[in-house]
């Protein structure tokens, strides 16, 4: 076996480049040998990340380039969750890995308050993992020409871009013509999978009948209007991944006695700070902290944690009505997996596992749906409590109490 001092001296020397590594020792070497390469030049100590639990070679080959260790996140549990969902149904315990201190104590109480009303219900209304290419044309005349082509040769579309995978499906093909560029939002039913390399792979070899077909040359391969990774309105109207909604309706009793305030109070908060406030700051998210439910679970899950930034996309409502309040909170893109991807590490596979939805489910993306709509659920009850504790001024004191 290969010594990693060795293989860290080759580099330093510039005889091996980091990536090259691999190519000369099995992956726990490399590792090793990129710890051992960063400890030299700066001093830094790492033998924290040189403790995990996942295989080396099996990560190297499917989630991550240039391995030197593992990140380790506490990973924390709130429940029981009841959910009555399309997908999901029954209660849950949702494995949330963060560093913010109070978040899980937080959800929990949300949890627990939800399922002694009876539960939340849940649903995925959408589904469609979308790319983008952008295409160069003439002009105008020309670019609208491309995108009647487009609409009548659907089918073909469909044919070349479905040959590229056995579980996806092109379910529709937007065009939209902006000057000389033209731009082909393709949306894809992916299962069980987040689907974004699924996607990516088959609209390139739709994209091809496009250029072979009409006079449009292709200029990127995403050209930002799917979006991918970044706040967009075009992902709260249409959506992207899925789009799910939980709510709940929960006594008054229970609002009081959980929650220490009143539906009337949880109300005028969530319109003056998620409606109001979001309103004068230009937001696309009006809700309190989705991305804290979104990202916990991501992490935990192996999902691609920098599309928290689209699960940040949500709103919430709430309703005080006379024996009750009435709260949901709509997530417009939220891209989940259990196939694919960190899915396959141990740690996430363990916690999908919590779940239930770990693999393919049956029907083909029954399990993606679940994951969604637990989240959504988990979501709504970290605004209830977060909302409630706003309401009743508790906020700073219950970080005080934990120590945060």
């Amino acid at each position: 076996m290969t010594d990693a001092s060795d293989l860290a001296d080759r580099v330093q020397a510039g005889d091996l480049r980091l990536y090259e590594l691999e190519d000369r020792a099995d992956a726990d070497a490399a590792a090793a040998a990129r710890r051992e390469l960063l400890e030299r030049e700066t001093g830094a100590d790492t033998d924290a990340l040189g403790s995990f639990a996942f295989d080396a070679a099996q990560a190297s080959e499917t989630a991550i380039e240039n391995l030197a260790g593992g990140a380790q996140v506490p990973l924390g549990v709130a429940g029981p969750l009841a959910v009555s969902g399309g997908a999901a149904d029954g209660e849950y315990y949702l494995p949330l890995a963060t560093t913010e201190g109070a978040l899980v104590a937080s959800v929990n109480r949300g949890c627990s308050a939800i399922t002694a009303a009876g539960g939340a219900n849940a649903r995925v209304t959408k589904v469609g993992m979308t790319r983008a290419p952008v295409f160069r044309v003439a002009d105008v005349t020309e670019g609208a020409a491309v995108a009647e082509w487009v609409g009548d040769h659907f089918e073909d579309l469909k044919a070349a871009a479905e040959a590229t995978t056995s579980h996806g499906e092109l379910t529709d093909v937007t065009p939209y013509v902006v000057g000389d560029s033209v731009f082909l939002r393709f949306v894809y039913d992916t299962k069980d999978a987040m689907g974004m390399n699924m996607a990516t792979i088959a609209t390139e070899a739709a994209s091809d009948v496009v250029e072979a077909e009409t006079p449009a040359e292709l200029v990127a391969l995403s050209g930002n209007l799917c979006t991918d990774k970044k706040p967009a309105a075009i992902n709260a109207v249409e959506g992207r991944g899925r789009t799910v909604t939980a709510d709940v309706t929960i006594p008054r009793d229970v609002v009081e006695e959980r929650f220490d305030t009143t539906p009337e109070a949880i109300e005028e908060a969530n319109t003056r700070k998620n409606l109001v406030g979001s309103a004068k700051a230009g937001s696309l998210g009006f809700n309190a902290h989705a991305a804290n439910v979104v990202a916990a679970v991501f992490l935990a899950t192996g999902q691609d944690a920098a599309q928290v930034v689209e699960g940040s996309n949500a709103i919430t409502t709430v309703e005080a009505r006379e024996d009750a309040l009435y709260a949901s909170v709509n997530l417009a893109s939220l891209e989940v997996g259990t196939v694919g991807g960190g899915t396959k590490l141990p740690t996430q596979r363990e916690a999908l596992d919590v779940l239930g939805v770990r693999g393919g489910g049956d029907p083909a993306g029954a399990n993606a749906d679940a994951l969604a709509e637990v989240i959504a659920a988990g979501a709504l009850a970290g605004e209830l409590s977060l909302l409630a504790a706003l309401a009743s001024r508790h906020l700073s004191s219950a970080h005080a109490e934990l120590g945060r």
